[in-house]
């Protein structure tokens, strides 16, 4: 089950501040050579063993310091739609203003969980002032200063409860779970129509509550599973940059509910960098991955056009060039089959359990052949190795020295 907290607020109230104390000093989950800054605003973090992802919603807008009111309405209709929690920050340096009253006004709307952060609280003359901020209507009050950490333990151990109290049993744990994830318009929507054809009597769309993505059960031609379902959407009358964000909300909702991605690239567009950054979602969520080229029909071709494509995609996402590359058509019907085929194999591959005596059979010869370097001058001996019980492999290296 996926964990979303959007950061809304004004500009200036420390909503970047407050995002990387969340996030500590994890890296943010984008292709270095996109370009793209605002795509750095999503990150993983823990707390209490609880894991949820943080988006910053205000590196989604575009513009200069004076921005328009209207794009922070934007902001905050989509995180209400899309986040699970939202975190609704203010500065105490400045006292309630006017577009904080504004935004107020729209998130009481909510039935999310929303928490108010005074945010700038370092002292206690400040922490007094935060007291004012009770008159935005919203109950839940933080006072906390993003910039040295102080408040943010209490804040965090009320999200991570919140979260605890939400979630429910999920009786299809052990059927896998694929998410179909793209850029906007690369076939996703046309994909599961082929998958699902007329027959709708042999699924049953099951909305989870309204936290979760839309889970369709698939069981043809001898395949089980179910599909993480973030295509047929309406569509969005936003600006491109909301657009973006709403999709990079979707993303992260899909694949962190789901077990294996399928991951749709236009052949006649190549490898965008959008792509590239919804790879790195997966990747950093490790869940397993196959890589559709969709509308391979469209493409002039020899005999050589398929293994120079691969390798492009090869030197793009590397080192992972062990990810299935299948060039489909859904239009003509190519390959979707095979393409069910690779996913459960993957789904298998992610599921496999190593025994110990197994692993260490076939990896202890190795290290000793090539032992691992000294730590300060004492000689590291690896005594075993075994895998832990994880929704995805974890390998775990025992030895004398740390």
């Amino acid at each position: 089950m996926s964990n979303i907290i959007a950061i809304v607020g004004r500009p200036n109230v420390g909503k970047s501040t407050l995002f990387n104390r969340l996030t500590g000093n994890r890296q943010a989950i984008v292709d270095a050579v996109s370009g793209v800054t605002r795509d750095r605003h999503y990150g993983k973090s823990d707390w209490n063993g609880k894991e949820f992802s943080v988006i910053d919603t205000g590196g989604y807008i575009v513009g200069s310091d004076d921005i328009f009111e209207s794009e922070i309405r934007k902001q905050v209709d989509l995180a209400m739609e899309e986040a699970d929690i939202i975190l609704f920050v203010t500065d105490a340096t400045e006292g309630v203003t006017p577009l904080d009253e504004e935004v107020a006004t729209i998130i009481r709307r909510s039935v999310k969980p929303v928490y108010l952060v005074v945010n700038k609280t370092d002292n206690p003359s400040r922490y007094t002032d935060s007291m004012e901020f009770y008159s935005l209507g919203i109950e839940k009050l933080y006072s906390i200063s993003a910039m040295n950490g102080s408040g943010t333990g209490e804040l965090l151990d009320d999200i991570v409860q919140q979260f605890k109290a939400h979630e429910t049993e999920n009786t299809s744990d052990t059927i896998p779970k694929i998410a179909v994830v793209g850029r906007p318009n690369v076939g996703k929507s046309s994909f599961i129509n082929a998958l699902l054809g007329e027959e709708r009597n042999i699924v049953t769309e099951i909305a989870g509550t309204t936290r979760d993505s839309i889970f369709t059960p698939y069981n043809r031609f001898g395949f089980n599973f179910m599909l993480v379902d973030t295509a047929g959407l309406r569509k969005k009358n936003k600006t491109m940059d909301n657009i973006e964000f709403y999709s990079v909300m979707r993303s992260v909702r899909a694949i962190e509910n789901a077990d294996v991605c399928l991951l749709i690239l236009d052949a006649t567009r190549g490898i965008e960098a959008q792509n590239m950054n919804i790879f790195q979602l997966i990747e950093r969520n490790n869940k397993g991955i196959v890589i559709a080229v969709n509308k391979w029909d469209q493409v002039e071709k020899t005999s050589q056009t398929h293994l120079e494509f691969e390798k492009e995609i090869y030197q793009r996402i590397a080192p992972f060039t062990d990810v299935p590359v299948i060039f489909t058509s859904v239009l003509e019907k190519q390959r979707i089959h095979k393409t069910l085929e690779i996913l459960t194999e993957v789904y298998s591959t992610l599921h496999r359990r190593v025994g110990t005596s197994d692993l260490n059979n076939f990896l202890l010869p190795i290290i000793e052949n090539n032992p691992p370097p000294a730590i300060k001058g004492r000689q590291v001996k690896i005594k075993y190795i075994t895998q832990l019980k994880k929704e995805y492999p974890v390998f775990v290296f025992f030895c004398n020295s740390p």
